[in-house]
């Protein structure tokens, strides 16, 4: 019986998504510290690593005519400052929504290798990002209209018997876009990946089945490419929805609509 449940959790779809520890270092330092790297640790490392890889084999200075990689990025360079000027109209956060953009494609593409990790499936990270952008978009709203920021809970017009009750529901409205955000992006990811999983597992046992059954496999095979292909672009799409809703936060911030 216990071996049987192990296999049920060793095939397990949700495996992947666990956070597993590498190198741990057991020797104190610094007192009873000790360094522990997992896998979340390396893959964040990696992402930015490629990051700075690509934006270096992208610099176009030395050269006459621009690389392939150069072109891409400025693709996408300009299709983000064309959304940071529409949504918030002032381009001194576009590096901040760049990098926010490109670091979550980078961790979603990556996690599409076979037997990778993708950081956005962590909940750590993806609600961690979540309440973290929050929290600076109020500080924010707090520096540029001071007590008047607290005026974005009470909408224009209200009677001052249901002030206190609208209050209360634009504060947990206000809150839940910390939850909303994170776990848009964490679930879309979950999802694909498990979808990826459990098709991947049943192909490779059909496979092995014989050679009519191989052949016969490879109508859900080519059908597992297309999801395959379509998860490679929820990638993109989920970086882009997320990029695009801190826009929305911060010109509410800003504008206080």
């Amino acid at each position: 019986m216990n071996i049987i449940q192990n296999n049920l959790y060793i095939n397990s779809p949700l495996e992947q998504f666990e956070v597993t520890s590498l190198l741990s270092l057991d020797a104190p330092i610094f007192g009873y510290i000790g360094l522990t790297l997992t896998n979340l640790a390396l893959y964040s490392l990696i992402i930015f690593t490629l990051i700075v890889g690509l934006h270096y084999m992208g610099n176009n200075d030395i050269k006459l005519l621009p690389s392939k990689w150069s072109i891409l990025l400025e693709s996408l360079f300009a299709s983000i400052n064309s959304m940071v000027r529409e949504q918030i109209g002032r381009e001194i956060y576009l590096p901040f929504i760049y990098s926010l953009f490109f670091f979550i494609l980078i961790a979603n593409l990556l996690g599409n290798i076979p037997y990778s990790y993708t950081i956005t499936t962590s909940v750590i990270v993806s609600i961690g990002l979540s309440f973290t952008i929050l929290i600076g978009v109020t500080i924010l709203g707090l520096s540029i209209h001071k007590i008047h920021f607290f005026s974005f809970f009470i909408p224009s017009g209200t009677p001052l018997a249901l002030v206190p009750l609208l209050v209360l529901i634009e504060l947990i409205s206000y809150l839940a876009r910390a939850f909303s955000l994170g776990i848009r992006l964490f679930a879309n990811v979950v999802a694909g990946h498990t979808l990826l999983k459990i098709l991947s597992t049943f192909l490779y046992q059909m496979f092995s089945g014989g050679l009519i059954i191989f052949i016969v496999t490879l109508v859900p095979f080519a059908l597992f490419l297309a999801i395959t292909g379509l998860e490679l672009a929820v990638s993109f799409i989920q970086a882009y929805v997320f990029v695009l809703l801190v826009c929305s936060y911060i010109k509410d911030a800003i504008e206080l609509h």
